[in-house]
C-alpha cells in the first residue's frame, strides 16, 4: 500500500514536472515570436506560464519595449512562489530578485525549492507594513533603478506602494479591487495587521480602485499603460521612459472582471457575479475617499 501511495505521488511529481517543462517552453515560444507593434493593448500580449492569468505574457512585452538598466525585480506576496509575476521573468530572462511573503512556511518551502539555488533570488519572511517595507527592501537592494516591482498582498497595496521610496522600478504591477469601479478613487483604510479574510467573511473587502492607483501614480512619476486580461493588474511606467510605450486612460482600460470570488459565512464560494448585490454585503464598510479625504460607508459611495 505504501510502496502503490509512493507511485502515485511520484507519479503526479513527473506529471506536474513535464506540464511546467511543456509551458516554459511554449512561453518561451511565444516570447521569441512576439510582435511588438501587433496590438495597442498590453493584455493582448498576455500568456501565462506561472503568473495567476496572463501576466508572464504582459511583462516579456514591457521588457522588450522598455530598457531595463538593472535586471532586478522585487515581489511581495507570493505564497510559495509556484504561482507568481516574476517566476518566468527568472527562470526565462535569468533576472535576479527578492520576493517576499507573510508566512513563514511559503519561505521556507522557496528556499527548498530547486529554483532557489539555480538562480539569485532571495527570499524574506515578513508581514509587509508601511512601517517596515523600505527598511527591508533597503538591506536586501543596494541600487534604487530596478526593473520591476510586483504588489499583490490583497490589502494595504495602496497604502505599501505610497510609502515605498527606497527603490524607483522601472515597471510597477499593483493588484487592484474590480469591484470598485472606475469612477471612484477609493482604498481601504491602512491597518497594519490588514488580513482580507478576517476583514469581512465575502473576502471582498481588500484593496483599492484602479483609478486611486492612477492617480497615486502620478504623484510619484508614473503613468497607467494597461490592464491584464481579468482587469485586477494595473502597469505603470516610470514617466521618464514614456517616449516607449503609450499611456492609457482608465475607459480604454477597464471592464468589470468575470472572477467571481466571493464567499459566503461559511467560507464556501458562492459564484456572485452581480456587482450591487457583492456591494450591498460589504455597505457597512468604510472605505478611505481619496477626493473628499475621509472615510465613507460603502452604502453612501456606491449604492446611495
Amino acid at each position: 500500500m505504501n510502496i502503490i501511495k509512493y507511485s502515485y505521488k511520484r507519479a503526479l511529481q513527473i506529471i506536474t514536472k513535464k506540464q511546467d517543462q511543456s509551458l516554459f517552453l511554449v512561453g518561451q515560444l511565444l516570447t521569441g515570436s512576439m510582435d511588438l507593434n501587433k496590438f495597442s493593448r498590453i493584455r493582448e500580449y498576455g500568456f501565462k506560464v506561472f503568473s495567476q492569468w496572463d501576466e508572464d505574457g504582459i511583462i516579456q512585452y514591457l521588457i522588450k519595449k522598455i530598457p531595463i538598466e538593472n535586471r532586478i525585480f522585487i515581489e511581495f506576496g507570493v505564497e510559495n512562489y509556484e504561482e507568481s509575476n516574476t517566476r518566468f521573468l527568472l527562470k526565462n530572462n535569468d533576472w535576479s530578485g527578492l520576493v517576499m511573503d507573510g508566512d513563514k512556511r511559503n519561505i521556507d518551502f522557496i528556499r527548498s525549492d530547486h529554483i532557489y539555488w539555480q538562480h539569485k533570488l532571495d527570499a524574506v519572511h515578513s508581514f509587509i507594513t508601511k512601517e517596515n517595507i523600505n527598511s527591508i527592501i533597503a538591506s536586501r537592494i543596494k541600487t534604487e533603478d530596478i526593473g520591476i516591482l510586483s504588489i499583490d498582498i490583497d490589502g494595504n497595496d495602496y497604502w505599501i506602494w505610497n510609502e515605498i521610496n527606497s527603490v524607483k522600478a522601472r515597471i510597477v504591477i499593483v493588484e487592484f479591487n474590480n469591484l470598485y469601479g472606475k469612477d471612484l478613487a477609493v482604498t481601504v483604510p491602512y491597518k497594519s495587521d490588514f488580513y482580507r479574510t478576517s476583514e469581512h467573511y465575502s473576502n471582498l473587502y481588500f484593496g483599492c480602485s484602479l483609478k486611486a492607483l492612477i492617480l497615486l501614480a502620478a504623484q510619484k512619476g508614473y503613468f497607467f499603460v494597461g490592464c491584464n486580461s481579468k482587469c485586477m493588474n494595473a502597469f505603470f511606467v516610470r514617466k521618464d521612459l514614456s517616449h516607449y510605450i503609450e499611456e492609457k486612460t482608465i475607459d480604454e482600460e477597464f471592464n468589470e472582471t468575470t472572477i467571481r470570488e466571493s464567499k459566503t459565512a461559511q467560507g464556501k464560494l458562492n459564484f456572485m457575479s452581480d456587482r450591487e448585490e457583492q456591494l450591498a454585503i460589504l455597505k457597512d464598510k468604510y472605505l478611505y475617499n481619496i477626493a473628499s479625504d475621509k472615510l465613507e460607508k460603502v452604502d453612501s459611495l456606491f449604492l446611495s
